[in-house]
């Protein structure tokens, strides 16, 4: 199959004159752009030879239907399908969502507090049958401060235009026009008048902050806030005291923030601090003091306090610590919560205001794991709260804690219908040496019974990229993995912030390889230990992580028997060539600016996937994408499959499945993501000869 020729090939555009060989499709990028609004302007050579992709995948994996099916079951057997969640108690109501056995989509229900009677005041699969769309994202979902009206956003495509609608929950009427092409949060003000917004720009970035009257129809809605930069982004919200809206302007790198009184008639936006590259804050609001969450000389973050945003005085509240990264706060009247990360695990904390003593929230004897905390109720003269964990074995605990007696009580579990007993898994922590010394984290997950002695099959997952971190909760859908011998691991690598800001700098632009040899090394770890042995390793990545994917594949290809890419970023030298895309811009500070900037190209086109590609073997690989994906548009894995069929001298599987319905994270609704999954794992329990 090939990819038809549907543009001239274009002139390199950058800083310097290079060797441009491209045999391969050059579809306009603003064509695919228009695709995302409207799937009827796909161009039909495009759509064929998609579909025939689509077609020879689903014949060399028909072998793996029954097992797609069973592992389809298995995972939806593990899910408690008609489930709740714990309330929370607002002004008048408590607020809480439930799941059907047979619907696909969350509802929304409440009851007033004293009262038995239920009301449902918003169901998925409900909306969803009345716009007959076979796509259905909800962006935001929220409730006016005096309950009677409900905004929602949808996204009918996967492309992630977001159109708002207010309604009254009453008469479940439409009262104000829809807003379209936003990003689809939503903030109500206090009086119920209004609704916050941002709008996206033709480029899809979201920069403007508008804000539109309840009710109206026709009359324009107002500019609050307008950002110049093409790089930033804008959002707004309001502060935990309900005192100020703050809004926050950043790339991945830097940001800025605005704010103005919650009773200003007609906003102002005031700046709080000027922008500086490099420099993160971010400001709240509690009990007559300011708290800001900044890296600005600290390179982890710390958490300062001033009495006044017109006359700042900061001091440090939270100091930084080396290599441990500052979280955020959660304020009760008497309590402040915090987190904290380091070596990939998370530690929370609380701190009498009284006293001013701090104490660890210790809430599991697991020493992997992921605790959180959440708000019981809107009034925060309380000392409880709600306080959980989770780990790779263990599926979710949630306490109604007692801050001052220390006093716990599990209120909630995580429900596996089809049974689960953690004891049945082994969690390990390790660290290994990477290529440069550095000690990387990596957390492995297996079933008791399978051994240790390089002959099971090992699933390696990684990502790498924006300072995201890979935590160490449960999933129920890996166990079907687990459960088939076939070893999970997470390799906590560089390009994240599992040990703080320094490990995400190190893993990107011209550091970016270090993210690429992290997990190479991981590899080599896990097979010098017997977790598992060479040509045994499946790796494992989405998006950014596609990226990473792609990258170690070309470098270290006989490491893997296989590779499973989503949505991945793998012609990443010529999204950060076109300044028109989406997130391009924003991104210079990630990957670097190869327009402008000779450095930065060289070191991209080095290790682009799509760009260093070889003859070689492969080993078996697997890529996922989707036509409406605004974020790794599905040009960039149409290309990449093309070129690799030329070039690979193997005979190993080579798959491409592009999802027509659905955008960057996949299909909608909950059979839908579990078809996803099953599809993956078939892939991998195929080429591992276990089905």
């Amino acid at each position: 199959m090939k990819l038809p020729q549907l543009a001239k090939k274009p002139e390199l555009k950058s800083c310097h004159d290079v060797t441009w060989e491209d045999n391969y499709s050059w579809i306009h990028q603003k064509d695919i752009l228009e695709v995302l609004k409207d799937k009827e302007k796909l161009n039909p050579e495009v759509r064929k030879y998609l579909e025939e992709e689509n077609s020879y995948t689903e014949e060399q994996l028909k072998d793996t239907k029954e097992i797609q099916k069973k592992l389809f079951d298995e995972i939806k057997g593990r899910i408690k399908l008609d489930d709740e969640s714990l309330p929370y108690k607002d002004h008048s109501y408590e607020y809480w969502t439930k799941t059907t056995t047979k619907g696909n989509y969350s509802i929304k229900l409440r009851k007033k507090i004293g009262s038995d009677k239920v009301e449902e005041i918003w169901n998925g699969d409900k909306e969803k049958e009345k716009i007959k769309t076979e796509y259905f994202g909800v962006g935001d979902l929220e409730v006016s401060n005096n309950d009677k009206y409900l905004a929602y956003s949808l996204d009918t495509k996967g492309s992630e235009y977001y159109t708002i609608f207010i309604r009254e929950i009453k008469t479940e009427e439409i009262i104000s026009k829809e807003i379209k092409e936003t990003s689809g949060n939503i903030t109500f003000s206090l009086d119920d008048k209004f609704i916050y917004y941002s709008s996206l720009d033709e480029n899809h970035r979201a920069r403007k902050i508008f804000r539109h009257e309840i009710g109206s129809i026709d009359k324009k809605d107002e500019l609050i806030f307008e950002e110049k930069s093409e790089a930033f982004t804008v959002n707004i919200g309001i502060s935990s005291d309900e005192k100020f809206y703050f809004i926050s302007t950043s790339d991945h790198n830097t940001s800025e923030q605005y704010y103005f009184d919650v009773n200003e008639e007609k906003p102002v936006p005031k700046l709080i601090q000027k922008r500086e590259k490099g420099i993160l804050y971010s400001v709240n609001s509690w009990d007559r003091k300011f708290y800001n969450h900044t890296n600005k000389d600290a390179e982890n973050f710390k958490i300062q306090t001033s009495d006044s945003l017109e006359n700042q005085n900061w001091k440090d509240f939270i100091p930084a610590k080396k290599e441990t990264l500052i979280g955020g706060l959660t304020f009760l009247n008497n309590w402040i919560i915090r987190s904290e990360t380091s070596g990939a695990l998370d530690k929370l904390f609380v701190i009498n205001k009284k006293n001013g003593i701090e104490e660890e929230l210790m809430i599991s004897e697991e020493k992997v794991c992921v605790p959180n905390v959440s708000l019981k109720q809107k009034n925060r003269n309380t000392d409880e709260i709600y306080l959980g964990y989770s780990s790779p074995k263990t599926p979710s605990r949630v306490y109604l804690f007692n801050l001052a007696s220390k006093s716990k009580k599990l209120i909630k579990e995580q429900e596996i219908p089809s049974g689960h007993n953690p004891d049945d898994y082994i969690v390990e922590r390790v660290e290994y040496k990477s290529h440069d010394g550095r000690m990387v984290p990596l957390t492995i997950t297996r079933h008791k019974k399978t051994k240790i002695d390089g002959s099971a099959n090992l699933l390696l997952y990684g990502y790498g990229s924006y300072g995201h971190s890979m935590s160490p909760s449960f999933s129920s859908t890996r166990l079907s993995i687990i459960d088939r011998d076939i070893i999970w691991a997470t390799a906590h690598i560089r390009g994240g912030m599992e040990k703080g800001m320094k490990w995400w700098k190190e893993g990107k632009l011209t550091n970016k390889k270090n993210t690429f040899e992290d997990y190479i090394h991981a590899a080599k770890y896990l097979i010098d230990n017997k977790y598992s042995s060479e040509g045994q390793i499946i790796g494992m990545g989405g998006s950014a992580g596609g990226l990473l994917m792609g990258a170690v594949v070309n470098q270290a290809p006989g490491l893997f028997l296989g590779i499973i890419m989503a949505v991945p970023f793998v012609d990443s030298l010529t999204t950060n060539l076109d300044h028109s895309l989406p997130l391009t811009v924003g991104e210079f500070d990630e990957f670097g600016n190869a327009k402008d900037n000779k450095d930065h190209f060289d070191y991209i086109y080095s290790y682009a996937p799509y760009h260093n590609i070889k003859k070689m073997d492969y080993p078996n690989i697997l890529i996922t994408t989707s036509l409406s994906d605004n974020r790794v548009l599905f040009d960039e894995p149409a290309k990449f499959t093309a070129k690799l069929r030329d070039y690979k001298t193997d005979n190993n599987l080579l798959l491409l499945k592009t999802e027509m319905n659905a955008g960057h994270g996949g299909k909608s609704g909950r059979d839908g993501a579990i078809e996803e999954i099953a599809l993956d794992y078939a892939f991998a329990l195929k080429i591992s000869k276990k089905i």
